[in-house]
């Protein structure tokens, strides 16, 4: 069986790939519905485990339901640290 990716993976491959930017307009444009985004995630969540993200996936949902999760993510992909 194959390890799942986490959520830091996928942010480092978005970010090799110059994909961060794009990734920030879309949390700015999401954002408001960021808790109703994050239940859908948890119910996709099984599906996502069949291309191994299902973890990554989690880890997104629990991000999103909260504004400090929001923040979290939004430093992760500008680069800051998260202190």
């Amino acid at each position: 069986m194959q390890k799942q990716h986490s959520i830091l993976d996928l942010i480092i491959r978005a970010k090799d790939r110059g994909a961060a930017p794009y990734l920030l307009s879309l949390l700015d444009a999401l954002e408001p519905a960021a808790p109703i985004l994050a239940s859908t995630l948890l119910v996709a969540q099984p599906l996502a485990n069949l291309w191994r993200v299902g973890d990554a996936c989690r880890e997104l949902a629990d991000l999103l339901d909260s504004p400090a999760g929001t923040r979290q993510l939004r430093n992760l992909l500008e680069n800051k640290r998260l202190d």
